[in-house]
């Protein structure tokens, strides 16, 4: 008889230990609390951000620790809908949704860099408010443009004349709408078209290449 009664208190002791344990583990740290994610970026070019982040973090992880352990509320799974635990659960949806917030900022930075930008990029982008595709263009007209600047010669070009510089000109015409050869040889067609830009931009109409009507032909 000791035996048996002894057999069932431990059999009570087990289970009691085990409901105890459960909890325990719901609600243990590694279990529980919202997890640091993987792809943000620590180096990150605004550091309150990234600071702003862990502490948001660490904010929505203590107050779901203190929702259980003093009042006895689980804002994973709540098995109540009182007024209290409504008030409860919209608070931590709020420090919740502030985690996501720096989350989505980090994470964007991250995928950014892994696409070659750098701080300075993203800063850009994220103060033009434009695409990652749209950031990719502007660079590549800048360089554009940058390039066709160097090759620009001292003097005025003469009629004939073959060139690079006189192919990207050519090119950026037809860009305008001008239907005009586009083989790089400075010929009175190419001339005539860059009078009509100019006329047409409010400059002088000499039909001569200056850095003020290459500027605008570039934009």
């Amino acid at each position: 008889m000791k035996k048996i009664l002894l057999f069932i208190l431990v059999v009570i002791i087990a289970i009691f230990a085990y409901s105890q344990y459960t909890e325990y583990q719901r609600f243990h740290p590694k279990k529980a609390n919202l997890a640091i994610a993987k792809n943000i970026d620590i180096n990150y070019h605004n550091k309150e951000t990234v600071y702003s982040y862990y502490e948001a973090l660490e904010g929505a992880n203590n107050y779901m620790q203190m929702q259980w352990s003093a009042n006895n509320i689980d804002v994973r799974s709540p098995e109540s809908d009182d007024a209290e635990t409504t008030m409860v659960l919209t608070e931590y949806g709020n420090r919740v949704a502030k985690v996501n917030y720096y989350k989505a900022i980090l994470e964007q930075s991250k995928a950014f860099k892994n696409e070659g930008l750098t701080n300075e990029d993203i800063k850009l982008i994220e103060t033009k408010g434009i695409s990652i595709a749209d950031y990719k263009k502007a660079e590549i007209t800048l360089k554009h443009k940058g390039l066709v600047l160097s090759m620009m010669p001292e003097k005025a070009l003469y009629s004939g004349e073959k060139s690079a510089f006189v192919y990207e000109i050519q090119r950026l015409l037809e860009k305008q709408g001008y239907t005009i050869p586009v083989d790089g040889v400075y010929k009175n067609i190419t001339s005539e078209a860059l009078k009509n830009f100019e006329e047409k931009n409010n400059l002088f109409p000499d039909g001569k290449i200056d850095i003020i009507t290459l500027d605008l032909l570039l934009k």
